[in-house]
C-alpha cells in the first residue's frame, strides 16, 4: 500500500500532454499498449530500457534511452509509466516519481502507483474511460459495452467466446477501420499475437489480463520465424484459450494467414477467418487516389515488392506489368522502388507515368510523396520516406482531391 493509505476511488481526469515529457520505464508488451495512446495525445516520450520488444524498438516518434533506469530518469517529466517486470525498478520508478510529484503508473501493482490508466474507447471525437475498482476485467467488458452503443454495433457482438484461433484483419492502420467483427473478437481474446503492422491502438484497448505476444517483423531487422509464430497459436489454443492473430491490413494479402491456417488446421484446431481492410486499396484511397476511375483505368494490380525485379526467387513477371495501362499497386517497396521503377520502364511503361508513395496511411503521420515513374525513387528519398509505405503508379496516381495530402 502506498502512503496514501485505504483504496479508494481515484479522480477521472484528462491530462494535455502536447509537447510535454512522459517517462515510460521498460519496454515490453505493456509499454507498446501503451505507447500509441501516448504518442497521439501528442506526448514528448522517453523511453528507458535496456531491450525492447520489436514493435517498441520500430516506433515513430520515441525517444529510446537504451539502458536501465537509473535515479534521475524522471527530471522534467509530467507523467511517469512504471512498466519493467522488476518489481524492485518499478518501485523506485514510483518512489521517485512520487518525490518530483508526478503522477505514475504503476504497471504490475496498480494500488502502488499514483494514478491508474482507465480502459479507454474513442469514437467521433469523444473519448469514454472506465474504472472499476481495479477489476479490469469489468472495466473492459463495460467499455466495450459502451463502445458497442455508441457505434451501433450491439448485434454484432458474439454471444460467447470462440474455440481455437481467429485471423484478423486489423486494416491499414486507423483503429477505426477494423471490421466490427474483427474489433468484438478482438475484445474476447484471452491471447493476441500480433504483427508490427497491426494497428497499435487496438492493443491499447485490452484487458490487462490479455496476453500480447509480440510476432512483430521489423522490417530488415529481426522476426519472430512463421514456424515459431504457428507454435504459439498451437500451443495457446491447446490450452483452452481463445486466441486473436492480429495483423495489420487483410490476413491474406501478404500476411502468411493461409499457412496459418494450414498449420493451425493439421492440429484440428478450429479457426475463424476475418478479412480486413487491405492497404493496397486504402493507402490510396486515404491520399486521395482511386485505383479504378471511369474512362481512365479497367484494371488495377497489387504486387509485393519486397523480392527485387531480377531476383532469382521473384515471381512477378515485370515486362507483363510495365505493359499494362491500368493502375500498379506495390506494396513493401519503399528499399526497392529505383529497381522497381526501372523495371516497369523496361517493360514498356512510360517514365512520365505519375506515380506516388503513401506513407503511414490513415494514421496521423499519414503523408504523400508525388512524381513519376522516373523520378519517385529519388523524390522519397529526399523525403525520407520509410515503411509503411505504398506505391502507387498510373494516371489515377495524378489525381488530386480535396482529402488527398
Amino acid at each position: 500500500m502506498n502512503s496514501h493509505g485505504a483504496p479508494h476511488d481515484p479522480y477521472l481526469v484528462g491530462l494535455d500532454l502536447r509537447g510535454r515529457r512522459v517517462v515510460v520505464v521498460g519496454a515490453g508488451t505493456v509499454a507498446q499498449r501503451r505507447l500509441p495512446v501516448l504518442l497521439a495525445a501528442g506526448a514528448d516520450v522517453h523511453v528507458v530500457a535496456p531491450e525492447a520488444t520489436p514493435a517498441v524498438e520500430a516506433t515513430p516518434g520515441i525517444v529510446w534511452h537504451r539502458r536501465a533506469y537509473a535515479s534521475g530518469d524522471l527530471l522534467g517529466a509530467w507523467y511517469v509509466l512504471a512498466a519493467t517486470n522488476d518489481p524492485a525498478v518499478n518501485a523506485a520508478v514510483v518512489a521517485e516519481a512520487e518525490a518530483a510529484r508526478t503522477f505514475c503508473v504503476r504497471a504490475d501493482l496498480a494500488r502502488e502507483g499514483t494514478a491508474v490508466t482507465p480502459a479507454t474507447v474513442a469514437t467521433d471525437g469523444l473519448q469514454v474511460g472506465v474504472l472499476a475498482s481495479g477489476d479490469h476485467r469489468r472495466s473492459a467488458a463495460v467499455r466495450d459495452a459502451i463502445r458497442a452503443v455508441l457505434t451501433g454495433d450491439e448485434a454484432a457482438r458474439p454471444t460467447r467466446k470462440p474455440e481455437g484461433v481467429a485471423l484478423v484483419g486489423g486494416g491499414p492502420g486507423d483503429p477505426d477501420l477494423i471490421t466490427v467483427r474483427g474489433r468484438a473478437l478482438l475484445g474476447l481474446a484471452d491471447v493476441v499475437v500480433a504483427d508490427r503492422l497491426a494497428p497499435p491502438r487496438l492493443l491499447a484497448e485490452l484487458a490487462p489480463h490479455v496476453e500480447v505476444i509480440d510476432a512483430a517483423k521489423v522490417p530488415y531487422g529481426r522476426a519472430m520465424a512463421q514456424q515459431a509464430i504457428n507454435q504459439v497459436l498451437i500451443d495457446r489454443a491447446r490450452e483452452g484459450k481463445f486466441v486473436v492473430r492480429l495483423k495489420g491490413g487483410d490476413p491474406y494479402v501478404f500476411g502468411r494467414g493461409f499457412e496459418e491456417l494450414e498449420a493451425l488446421a493439421a492440429e484440428g484446431i478450429p479457426v475463424t477467418v476475418v478479412p480486413g481492410i487491405t492497404s493496397s486499396i486504402a493507402a490510396p484511397a486515404a491520399a486521395g487516389i482511386p485505383v479504378t476511375h471511369r474512362g481512365v483505368t479497367h484494371e488495377f494490380v497489387v504486387v509485393s515488392g519486397h523480392v527485387a525485379p531480377g531476383h532469382p526467387d521473384s515471381l512477378v513477371d515485370w515486362d507483363a506489368l510495365g505493359r499494362l495501362r491500368g493502375t500498379i499497386v506495390v506494396l513493401m517497396a519503399v528499399e526497392r522502388l529505383a529497381v522497381i521503377a526501372e523495371a516497369l520502364i523496361a517493360g514498356g511503361r512510360p517514365a512520365q507515368t505519375p506515380a506516388a508513395i503513401v506513407e503511414n496511411a490513415t494514421t496521423g503521420g499519414q503523408r504523400t510523396v508525388r512524381g513519376t515513374l522516373a523520378s519517385i525513387a529519388a523524390d522519397a528519398v529526399a523525403a525520407n520516406v520509410v515503411p509503411p509505405a505504398v506505391l502507387v503508379v498510373g494516371p489515377t496516381a495524378g489525381f488530386l482531391a480535396a482529402q488527398g495530402s
